[in-house]
C-alpha cells in the first residue's frame, strides 16, 4: 500500500523543495567555511613513481612491447614490415624476445598445412603464456570463423594501415575484427597506402607489393580466398615508393605479388610499362628483382621482358612456377596454360637473356597424378636443370576444390617428393663458374654468421668474406668454390668497392617512411586512405590521428556531455 506522502501529485519539481531548505547559492557561500584536510605525501616516493613506466596491468596504449612473427611469401613479409613500422611510430616497442612481449602479432600463411599448423601452435602458446593476441595474414582472412580463432582480434590483409587501432583495442581487452576490402568508387584497391611507416627486416632491401590477388582460380590455392581478385597499385605510387626507399639507403628492391605478370590488367596498364618507369629511378649500383609470374600473363610481353631483364640494374632472374609437366594435371589444377607455354617462355627468355636464372615450383602428388604424369615432370627437371627449384608435397587445403578430389596416397606423395629431390640434387649448377670474375651486391649475413651474402647479375648467391666495408656495396670477386645453392667469391685485391649513389641506410629496427609530409599530416597517395599525422619534435614520438574505432564513441560521448550540461543548467535555473 503506497504511503500517504505519495498520494499528492506534484505540480512542479520545485514542490519537493520547501522554504526551509537551503538554496544552491546558500550552499555555495557556506563552502568558504569548509577547511580541507591536508594529507602529507612522500615526495621522493611520488617522484620515483612518476619516473617509472605504468604498472604491467596498465591499459594505456602505445607503451607495450610487441612481438611480430611472419610466415610465408615476400608479400606477407612486406605486410609485416608495414605493421611493425606503424606500431613503432605510435610508440609501441617492437621486440625480438617473444617471452618479453605483452602482445603477439601473428602474421600467417595459408599456402600449406604445415605453415598453418605452426600458426595454430603459436596461438596456443600465446594463450598459455597469457599474451594478448592479434592475428593477421591469409589464414584468418580466408577462414575467420575457425574454432581456434574464436574471440581473437583479426586484422585483414587489406586493413594493415589500421593495425594500431586493432592492437590498442586488444590491449584494452576487446576483440576486434577488420576484414573489409579497400575500394574507390566501387573499384577494389591494391591495399593500404604504400607510404606508411615500416621497419625493414633488412634495411638494405625494400619489398614492394605491386598488386594483390590474381586472375586465376587454381583448384588447390587457398591464398585466393584471402587475397581475392587482382587489384593493382598505380604506377606513380610504386615509383614514389621506390624513390623513397633509395633515399633511405636501400640498394635492392624486390617486386612482389601473387602474380606480378598480371600487374596492371585491372587499371589499363601492364608489367613492362611499370618496369621501364622503375628502372629510370634506380641509382647506379642498386638492383631490382622481379617476383613470381605465371606463364599466361607474360607470354604477350616476352620481347619487352627480355629487354628489361638485360638492363644492368635488373637481375636476370625470373620465378615462373610450372607446378607439373603433365597437361592433364595442369588442367585439373586450372592453371590456364600447358607445358608447351611454359617451355616457350623459358626458351625464348634464355635465348634473349644469356645466363638468365629461371626458378620454378613443382607440386608432387596432386589429386589424379599418375606415375606417367610424374615422370613427365621428372624429365622436365632433367632437361632444364633448374638451379632454383621449390618442390612441394601436395596438401589439400580446406575449402578448395582439390580437397574434394580423390587423393593420391600419402606414401606415394612422399616418395615422389623424395624422388624429385634426388633428381634436383644430382646436378651442380655452378661448377662451370669457378674461375669467373663477377660483380656482386652484398646485402646480408649468412645464417651461420660466417660470411656475407651477395648476389651476382643472375641473382645467384655468392658468399664473400665478412668485411664490414662490403655491406651494401658492389664488390668484384673471383669465384673460387661452388656448392649446390651457392658460390664463394674472393674479393679482387686491387678492385674498387663500389658504393651505390644513394643515402646512408637506416639502422636496423629504425622506422622508415617518416617523411616530412607524413610528419606534417600532408601525406597522401591518390585515392588511398589519407592519414593525417603529426610528430612531436621534442620527443620524435609519432602522434597518429584518433583511431576510427573510437570516432563513433567520441561522438556519442560529446553528445552525452552536451545533454548533461543542458540538464545541469536546467537544475541550476530551477533551484535559483
Amino acid at each position: 500500500m503506497p504511503s500517504a506522502s505519495c498520494d499528492t501529485l506534484l505540480g512542479d519539481i520545485e514542490d519537493i523543495v520547501s522554504h526551509e531548505d537551503s538554496k544552491p547559492q546558500d550552499r555555495h557561500f557556506v563552502r568558504k567555511d569548509v577547511v580541507p584536510k591536508v594529507r602529507r605525501r612522500n615526495t621522493q616516493k611520488y617522484l620515483q613513481e612518476e619516473e617509472n613506466s605504468p604498472p604491467s596491468d596498465s591499459t594505456i596504449p602505445g607503451i607495450q612491447k610487441i612481438w611480430i612473427r611472419t610466415w610465408g611469401c615476400s608479400h606477407n613479409n612486406s605486410d609485416g614490415e608495414y605493421m611493425a613500422g606503424q606500431l613503432a611510430a605510435y610508440g609501441y616497442k617492437i621486440t625480438e624476445n617473444a617471452s618479453d612481449a605483452d602482445l603477439w602479432l601473428l602474421n600467417s600463411c595459408t599456402v600449406k598445412n604445415p605453415a598453418e599448423d605452426h600458426f595454430r601452435n603459436s596461438i596456443k602458446k600465446a594463450q598459455e603464456e597469457n599474451k594478448k593476441i592479434v592475428l593477421a595474414g591469409c589464414v584468418p582472412q580466408a577462414q575467420p570463423r575457425q574454432d581456434y580463432l574464436k574471440g581473437l582480434s583479426i586484422i585483414g590483409v587489406q586493413q594493415i594501415d589500421r593495425v594500431v587501432e586493432v592492437v590498442e583495442e586488444t590491449i584494452k581487452g576487446h576483440s576486434v575484427r577488420l576484414l573489409g576490402q579497400k575500394k574507390d568508387n566501387g573499384r577494389r584497391l591494391g591495399g593500404a597506402r604504400l607510404d606508411l611507416p615500416k621497419i625493414r627486416k633488412n634495411p638494405l632491401i625494400e619489398i614492394i607489393s605491386i598488386n594483390t590477388g590474381c586472375l586465376n582460380a587454381c583448384t588447390y590455392c587457398k591464398t585466393k580466398h584471402a587475397r581475392g581478385n587482382l587489384a593493382s597499385y598505380p604506377i606513380d605510387e610504386l615509383v614514389d615508393r621506390a624513390k623513397q626507399s633509395f633515399q633511405e639507403g636501400v640498394c635492392e628492391i624486390w617486386l612482389t605479388s601473387e602474380d606480378t605478370g598480371a600487374y596492371g590488367r585491372d587499371i589499363g596498364t601492364n608489367l613492362p610499362t611499370l618496369l621501364w618507369k622503375l628502372v629510370e629511378v634506380i641509382p647506379e649500383g642498386a638492383m631490382l628483382r622481379l617476383g613470381m609470374t605465371n606463364p599466361p600473363y607474360i607470354l604477350e610481353h616476352l620481347e619487352e621482358m627480355a629487354k628489361i631483364l638485360n638492363h644492368p640494374r635488373v637481375y636476370a632472374f625470373l620465378h615462373i612456377p610450372v607446378q607439373s609437366a603433365s597437361d592433364s594435371v595442369l588442367m585439373e589444377m586450372k592453371r590456364e596454360y600447358c607445358v608447351a607455354d611454359f617451355k616457350r617462355v623459358v626458351d625464348f627468355l634464355k635465348e634473349k637473356v644469356p645466363g638468365l636464372t629461371i626458378a620454378t615450383d613443382i607440386i608432387c602428388g596432386f589429386p589424379g597424378e599418375t606415375d606417367q604424369d610424374f615422370q613427365e615432370t621428372v624429365k622436365l627437371v632433367e632437361e632444364y636443370k633448374f638451379p632454383s627449384l621449390f618442390i612441394n608435397q601436395f596438401y589439400p587445403r580446406p575449402g578448395t576444390p582439390a580437397a574434394k578430389m580423390e587423393q593420391v596416397p600419402a606414401q606415394v606423395k612422399k616418395q615422389r617428393t623424395k624422388d624429385l629431390s634426388r633428381v634436383f640434387h644430382s646436378y651442380s649448377p655452378y661448377n662451370h663458374k669457378i674461375g669467373e670474375r663477377q660483380q656482386v651486391l652484398v646485402t646480408e649475413e649468412s645464417f651461420d654468421s660466417k660470411f656475407y651474402v651477395a648476389h651476382n647479375r643472375f641473382y645467384e648467391q655468392v658468399l664473400v668474406p665478412k668485411n664490414p666495408a662490403f655491406m651494401g656495396k658492389m664488390v668484384e670477386v673471383d669465384i673460387c668454390e661452388s656448392g649446390k645453392h651457392f658460390m664463394k667469391g674472393q674479393p679482387v685485391s686491387d678492385a674498387k668497392v663500389y658504393t651505390p649513389s644513394i643515402s646512408k641506410p637506416l639502422a636496423k629496427g629504425e622506422v622508415s617512411g617518416l617523411t616530412k609530409d607524413f610528419r606534417n599530416g600532408l601525406g597522401s597517395s591518390g585515392s588511398h586512405t589519407s592519414a593525417a599525422s603529426q610528430c612531436d619534435s621534442a620527443s620524435s614520438r609519432m602522434v597518429l590521428p584518433m583511431p576510427r574505432l573510437h570516432q563513433d564513441c567520441a561522438l556519442r560521448m560529446s553528445v552525452g556531455l552536451a545533454l548533461l550540461a543542458l540538464l545541469f543548467a536546467f537544475f541550476v535555473k530551477v533551484y535559483n
